[in-house]
């Protein structure tokens, strides 16, 4: 398997900033502002053409932890025994600090390959920032500027050097990763994300806190569930832009769009006891745009009156309309019940949205349903349909060529789109239909006349002048 490497620290050390540079992408919030990053974070980076590696960014460590800083916690030391080498990374600015000799020692008692990185080294003599950090006796420090890229090549190579090469099987393990489907978790703040993300994976693997905005940045989870593989993506939740004050609220929601648009199903969970809000409405409707299979989960299911449920039933019937190609689960992620049926929908919404049809089949379809009822006439001509195929999926295209195809009725395309989607059992999955009208090819073309034809054209010029003049005579006569 690729190697782990875990970066662990203070907040605010420059860890996010460093994960960045080593998987060479911006998938890591970065702000001057300490406990910005709460979940553990994987990327994957690359040196040279063959070496790869796996990088986790965690949250900050103090050793005086309370409340949701505790989770955090928890968080950054479970990815300590997930690593093979973990990167300890210090201040070079503010120093050595008892939180740093906290952390040390718990590093030594693991006896998990660690090395010490002085980060903000910039404008300073490394020499002399790195003598303070000797006292760790984590050997010899290394010094880099994570935010200007300095010494972190490196770092890595340093790294890297001593551990095997990966073998077949690694990479083949490492490819099915990459095909697996990729399910994003959204909604509004504080509406069970995280917790059914844990209750989906059956482990407490992202932090979970009686508070609104917890999760910050986008969170891929690569895992395996019955020979199948899978990434599941736990999202910022989205308020109203009115309700937004922090801006790195605002780079929260658009890594969470940005893990829309990245997923293959989107999970969208609404909270039950509040019922079908605007903004759930507004989200649901970017989902769809997007292009992107969709489960609707409905949570805190568990507690509810049969009033507040019939009351909550009504509201999806009323509201909800748009969405009706979408499975609908109630569930209560904090107790499971509901949730283990969720796959089923989401491995049918995958494969409907993936799904590969023939021109032929398409094309028979088309016939078939023209048949049945065929298209209007504009301007007295019949508009013809004339055969279909697929353009691509996720979601599905279908392109139909006819001519006048502009001028189709939008009753006559959701005709269309109905037939198509119950003939090819499509489910949870939005369709999308492109319309090509033929053109003429000899439209603008004139054809060269012969020298008979040129001279039959003059002939009748001097008839039609004849009669002209003929027609002026017997007027003057009158």
């Amino acid at each position: 398997m690729l190697p782990v490497i875990a970066l662990v620290g203070r907040p605010n050390v420059g860890k996010s900033t460093l994960f960045n540079r080593l998987t060479k992408s911006r998938d890591a919030l970065v702000a001057d502002l300490p406990g910005l990053t709460r979940d553990r974070k994987y990327g994957e980076g690359q040196l040279g053409e063959d070496q790869n590696y796996i990088v986790i960014d965690t949250g900050g460590i103090t050793g005086d932890e309370q409340g949701i800083d505790y989770e955090m916690a928890k968080q950054s030391l479970q990815a300590i025994d997930e690593a093979d080498i973990v990167l300890f990374l210090v201040d070079g600015r503010a120093g050595l600090n008892p939180a740093d000799e906290v952390i040390a020692n718990y590093l030594r008692k693991t006896s998990k390959p660690c090395h010490l990185v002085v980060n903000k080294t910039d404008g300073l003599n490394p020499d002399v920032v790195i003598g303070d950090f000797f006292s760790i006796g984590l050997g010899h420090p290394l010094a880099i500027a994570a935010a200007h890229g300095r010494g972190v090549t490196s770092l890595i190579e340093y790294v890297l050097e001593e551990l095997p090469e990966l073998t077949e099987e690694s990479l083949e393990v490492m490819a099915q990763v990459q095909k697996g489907i990729k399910i994003a978790v959204v909604g509004r703040p504080n509406v069970g994300k995280s917790t059914l993300v844990n209750r989906l994976l059956g482990e407490e693997r992202v932090v979970v806190f009686d508070k609104a905005g917890t999760t910050r940045d986008s969170v891929y989870i690569p895992y395996e569930r019955d020979g199948r593989n899978y990434t599941l993506i736990d999202t910022a939740g989205i308020r109203r832009r009115k309700s937004i004050r922090e801006a790195v609220e605002k780079f929260s929601i658009v890594k969470t769009l940005q893990a829309v648009k990245d997923a293959h199903v989107v999970v969208m969970v609404i909270d039950a006891r509040d019922g079908i809000t605007e903004q759930d409405m507004h989200m649901l409707s970017f989902v769809i745009d997007t292009g992107r299979s969709l489960v609707i989960a409905l949570n805190k299911w568990d507690g509810m009156t049969a009033e507040e449920k019939d009351e909550v039933k009504e509201q999806i019937e009323r509201k909800l309309e748009f969405a009706d190609f979408a499975r609908m689960h109630f569930i209560s992620a904090l107790h499971g019940s509901g949730v283990g049926n969720m796959y089923d929908s989401v491995e049918e919404a995958y494969d409907c949205a993936m799904a590969k049809w023939s021109t032929s089949k398409l094309t028979r379809l088309l016939e078939d349903i023209v048949a049945d009822h065929q298209p209007p006439a504009i301007n007295n001509r019949r508009i013809k349909l004339r055969y279909a195929h697929q353009g691509g999926s996720n979601p599905p295209i279908i392109v139909i060529h006819g001519n006048q195809t502009k001028s189709l009725p939008g009753s006559y395309k959701r005709y269309l789109e109905n037939k198509f989607i119950k003939v090819l059992a499509i489910k949870g999955t939005p369709i999308r239909f492109e319309f090509k009208s033929s053109e003429n090819p000899f439209e603008g073309k004139v054809n060269p006349l012969s020298s008979r034809q040129l001279a039959k054209k003059e002939r009748f010029r001097d008839h039609v002048k004849q009669l002209k003049k003929m027609n002026k005579k017997k007027k003057s006569k009158r």
